[in-house]
């Protein structure tokens, strides 16, 4: 597929999504969990975000997934996107969670990275506290990032967006709390933590039956390391399956390795967690023609410049 769209020649940096209401479980998933494994052990470093994508990441590891597959995993949390940015240009780690439009535009900037599998995340919209409902709204977001992408989706139909762009959560949900924006979207587990003192929490569907996040590999560790980023997906799909069966383990690992409050363990709104895939053409022109209309830049890419489609379940 070749992209002609609009988008920027520069390196972005966007937050983790989330866009599914509640957690099912997939009723046939198929996925083939075989796998040859490396002779020796490989170490990969993955890095996360404090979001509920990460959970399966953090469970294989957990479980001894990945040392089933001969692997040594080591799973760094970030809760700065410059922070990763920077961890994936110097290849001090292998991959990272990342999103669809990130991806695109690094790739565009001449970044040698690709995305491998989509995650599942979920984006609570925060609305203040005594909020009456109106035509214009202010919003509170990222300017270049899934937060953006998903204000427009979700409340652009009905309302007129002013957008405030703030990049740090923090400073975003304090924005929420003194009521100086109407809303704001954030990711959860995070968005339960700011949902207090009047604060609404709420949740909007997919309306593609994807999150536009995804997770990345740098190009040098797909070259160096292709059989442990084999072995990484299906070390990951085996947590998946667990979680479908039981979202609990879900909850249980984010407390733990995210360090949350344990009181927030059941308000926690969970996405519904697929094994590993990857969109089609349609929802990749969807997200690059919405990142580079509002971006008014040109991008000429190749869809095989922004997936490596070898790690998806069969």
């Amino acid at each position: 597929m070749k992209l002609r769209l609009i988008l920027p020649i520069v390196l972005m940096l966007i937050t983790f999504s989330s866009c599914q209401q509640s957690i099912t479980i997939d009723p046939s998933p198929t996925v083939s969990l075989s796998v040859t494994k490396p002779v020796e052990k490989v170490k990969l470093t993955i890095g996360v975000m404090p979001a509920v994508d990460a959970a399966p990441i953090f469970l294989a590891n957990e479980k001894g997934y990945y040392s089933d597959m001969n692997l040594d995993v080591t799973i760094k949390v970030f809760t700065n996107a410059l922070d990763r940015q920077s961890a994936l240009q110097t290849n001090t780690i292998d991959g990272a969670m990342s999103d669809m439009i990130a991806l695109i535009t690094n790739v565009q900037g001449g970044f040698d990275i690709k995305g491998t599998t989509m995650t599942d995340g979920m984006f609570p919209v925060l609305i203040k506290k005594g909020y009456v409902e109106k035509k214009e709204i202010t919003v509170a977001m990222m300017e270049v990032s899934v937060a953006n992408f998903l204000a427009d989706e979700w409340l652009g139909s009905n309302h007129t967006i002013k957008k405030v762009f703030i990049n740090e959560i923090p400073a975003r949900l304090e924005m929420i709390k003194a009521g100086n924006a109407d809303m704001g979207i954030f990711p959860e587990p995070m968005a339960t933590m700011g949902s207090t003192d009047g604060i609404t929490k709420q949740i909007y569907d997919a309306k593609d039956g994807y999150c536009p996040d995804i997770l990345v590999f740098t190009g040098k560790a797909l070259n160096d390391k292709g059989a442990a980023i084999e072995s990484f997906h299906r070390a990951y799909d085996k947590a998946i399956l667990d979680i479908q069966k039981d979202d609990g383990l879900a909850r249980d690992i984010l407390i733990k390795n995210l360090k949350l409050k344990p009181e927030i363990k059941d308000l926690i709104r969970l996405p519904k967690y697929h094994v590993s895939r990857l969109p089609g053409e349609d929802y990749v022109s969807k997200i690059a023609s919405w990142t580079g209309t509002v971006l008014k830049k040109t991008i000429d890419i190749n869809e095989s410049d922004i997936f490596e489609r070898k790690f998806v379940s069969k």
